[in-house]
């Protein structure tokens, strides 16, 4: 119970990051191009797999902590970085075949489930 708390503040804290990059970027350059989303996805993929690879040579890294940087901030902040890192992950194991399966299905089918759901709730609501 202690570990879900502490991913659950943790997530709170990604997704409050996650807000406030938006509010920042948006002030910066305006909304013509998905500037927050970028960042946070591009910053998470880099937290993670640093945390990952510390908390994977380094014993005394707790595996608690290990969860609510990964679980919850980055969960909180992007779970693009979860995919990326994963993708990545499977690939050095030598199951690229796995790696880039992933990447396409994953990829395609994000963006069908999006024009999907775009269109059933378009059916449901009007435009």
């Amino acid at each position: 119970m202690e570990r879900l708390l502490w991913i659950s503040l943790a997530g709170a804290l990604g997704t409050a990051t996650r807000y406030l990059v938006n509010l920042w970027a948006t002030q910066r350059w305006g909304t013509s191009f998905p500037y927050a989303t970028m960042i946070v996805n591009v910053t998470g993929c880099f937290a993670i797999a640093v945390v990952m690879h510390v908390a994977a040579t380094r014993a005394s890294f707790s595996p608690t902590l290990r969860l609510a940087l990964t679980t919850g901030f980055m969960g909180g902040l992007t779970t693009y970085s979860s995919f990326s890192f994963e993708t990545v992950r499977l690939a050095q194991e030598g199951a690229r075949r796995a790696a880039v399966l992933n990447f396409a299905i994953t990829t395609v089918a994000c963006f069908a489930a999006v024009l999907l759901g775009l269109f059933v709730a378009r059916a449901l609501v009007g435009r």
